[in-house]
């Protein structure tokens, strides 16, 4: 009796994948370690963004090089991390990002909704919840990033950047410094000065991160096309990647007036 010849059809290529797929005992660890390791590398860029979007008319800094080159003169390797520890907070707002916009991405799945515009939902919402738990500590850290910011270039004595009016002699540890910030932003605001400038994050961010996730879907939806035309070197990691620095490129662009806004409200 002849054997029957059955034909396997080749694997299917996954391009997106969906919130069911993963294993989320080891996906929320391995996200935690890989959040903190990009914001160890990236957060002296972050303060040094802060600083120059604060600064009036280049009056402490020139530019990226003059800032880094500057506080590593007086400061060292710390003054470039000055409210790391407090910024790192975000890392838990980052989980409930993700954890938003995957279930938002699911609910959608229900419903006749494109890809593209399952993302761009999902991304909005994820930065609405995002926001709402990060804002308070990002108005703490922003005042450790620009505290003593000097005001005005050259050899001449110049007032430093003090909003909050502390006593900066005052030797003080870096936790009674941010105990210090919480407890005078409440006594200069109130309880809603922990949510200074939160309209602005959210007009700044919720179209960044939509936009950026409608981007990333569209991009990731054409790989089949991409590598067809793409060297075979070319694998779909690295079209991933290019997509996404593309997209956060755009993204950044459109949203950095608001983002300016933002921090100077905060």
């Amino acid at each position: 009796m002849a054997a029957t010849m059955v034909e396997t059809p080749p694997p299917q290529l996954i391009t997106t994948i969906e919130w069911s797929m993963m294993d989320k005992k080891k996906f929320f660890p391995l996200y935690t370690l890989s959040s903190f390791t990009v914001r160890c590398a990236l957060y002296p860029l972050t303060l040094i963004k802060t600083q120059i979007q604060v600064q009036r008319k280049k009056e402490a800094y020139s530019g990226v090089a003059d800032a880094i080159s500057k506080i590593y003169r007086n400061e060292g390797v710390p003054g470039l991390y000055r409210g790391f520890w407090l910024s790192s907070f975000q890392i838990i707002s980052g989980i409930f990002y993700i954890t938003t916009y995957e279930e938002v991405r699911h609910e959608l799945g229900k419903y006749d909704v494109s890809p593209k515009m399952k993302s761009f939902i999902g991304g909005g919402c994820a930065s609405i919840v995002g926001q709402t738990i990060i804002v308070p500590f990002d108005v703490l850290s922003q005042h450790l990033m620009v505290l003593g910011l000097v005001k005005g270039r050259g050899n001449t004595r110049n007032p430093q950047m003090n909003p909050l009016g502390l006593d900066l002699e005052k030797r003080m540890s870096k936790a009674a410094l941010a105990k210090e910030v919480a407890i005078r932003v409440y006594q200069l605001h109130g309880p809603l000065g922990y949510y200074r400038g939160y309209a602005a994050s959210l007009a700044a961010y919720v179209p960044n991160s939509a936009l950026w996730w409608a981007s990333y879907a569209a991009s990731s939806s054409n790989i089949d096309e991409l590598l067809k035309i793409a060297p075979s070197w070319v694998s779909t990691l690295l079209i991933q990647c290019a997509a996404g620095t593309l997209g956060g490129f755009t993204t950044t662009f459109l949203t950095n007036p608001l983002d300016i806004v933002r921090a100077r409200l905060q």
